[in-house]
Formats: structure tokens, sequence, C-alpha cells
């Protein structure tokens, strides 16, 4: 058998293993990774936040007031900038 045939089928077979082994979670837990930091309880219950929303807090800004910035660095703008 040609060398590259060998290393094209042990990719296909690594990739095939790595995408099985992350699906772990969605197969016997039912539910995706919570990564997010404003989804995932438990980084919340230790007090993680987004770094945008912790610069935030340390200027002071006054557009992400507690309500306003909920931790989701999607969510959150430090360049302040606002689109019409």
């Amino acid at each position: 058998m040609a060398t590259w045939l060998i290393i094209v089928l042990i990719s296909i077979c690594a990739v095939g293993f790595f995408v099985l082994a992350m699906s772990l979670t969605l197969i016997f837990k039912g539910h995706h990774i919570e990564s997010e930091i404003s989804t995932n309880k438990d980084m919340q219950r230790l007090g993680i936040k987004c770094a945008v929303q912790e610069t935030r807090e340390d200027m002071a800004a006054e557009d992400c007031a507690p309500n306003a910035c909920s931790g989701n660095c999607a969510g959150c703008d430090i360049e302040h900038s606002h689109q019409n």
C-alpha cells in the first residue's frame, strides 16, 4: 500500500475518533458543553466574568450597568462604538 494512502486513512480515523470523543457530552448528558461565560452556571458561581465586562467595571463605564452587560463577550463593546 502506498505511504500517502496509509497517512490519509490514519488521518480519517483520527478525525473520526476526535469527533466521537468531543460528542460524548452530548451523547451522555444530552446537552452541549457550556463554554460561554454568560451561560455557564459554574463560571458565574466562581465569579468568572468576561474580560470586557471586567474592564468596563474597572473603568466604571456608564453604559455597562449591571443589568446592561450580562457577561457575554459578544454583547459588550469595550470601544463604546454605537452603530447607527
